[in-house]
């Protein structure tokens, strides 16, 4: 329904009954964006930012739920399609940690590190990294990216192909994915791992939005 929200900042809430929130002003109308304390923390009152929402539709209430890049909002609406993931709990995961480094603990399977997130016992964050794993890295039927003309040295095509499929679960096209890891490695010679490649890719592809 929404993509995104632009306008000012006109209050700020870290600490509420509700949680973290802002306010946004937009064509003389407030909407009020549930969010992480991290993102509040951020954003300053008369800022203007363009805020990317989700709608979450509950039996007795709607809600927007707000995030800075496109790529956090849409890593939580895929933490939401695991089982035992709700919003509040998708909420604190992405407040907890960045998408890099989210994607990263998937990849290193690391369920002791995604247990840092409030909420997160052993049992739960093995759950979600099986899951979510196979959601962002397992795609089938995507073009290996064509890096034939470009000096990669220790960079592996299954990590080259690992990034691609995150940026695909992301939303991105195939073209855009492989434009930006293609940048990448001709530009940033000491990035090796997933991590690092798929960090300066979306990054790439946010300055191209």
């Amino acid at each position: 329904m929404y993509e995104y929200i632009k306008g000012k900042i006109v209050s700020k809430q870290i600490n509420s009954y509700r949680g973290a929130y802002i306010v946004v002003e937009n064509g003389g109308i407030g909407y009020l964006i549930l969010t992480g304390k991290r993102i509040a923390s951020e954003l300053n009152t008369n800022d203007e930012a363009k805020i990317f929402v989700s709608l979450a539709h509950k039996e007795d209430s709607m809600s927007l739920i707000g995030f800075l890049t496109k790529e956090e909002r849409d890593i939580f609406n895929i933490l939401q399609s695991v089982s035992g993931i709700g919003l509040k709990m998708a909420l604190m995961i992405t407040d907890e940690f960045s998408i890099s480094e989210l994607i990263d603990i998937m990849i290193r399977e690391d369920f002791k590190e995604l247990s840092r997130a409030k909420g997160v016992g052993a049992k739960l964050a093995q759950k979600i990294i099986i899951e979510l794993k196979d959601k962002l890295i397992n795609w089938s039927n995507v073009t290996p990216v064509d890096i034939t003309d470009i000096d990669v040295k220790d960079t592996s095509s299954e990590t080259v192909t690992e990034v691609q499929n995150v940026l695909v679960s992301l939303g991105y096209s195939v073209n855009e994915a492989k434009s930006a890891i293609k940048e990448v490695l001709k530009y940033k010679k000491d990035s090796k791992s997933t991590e690092d490649i798929l960090k300066y890719s979306l990054e790439y592809l946010s300055r191209m939005e």
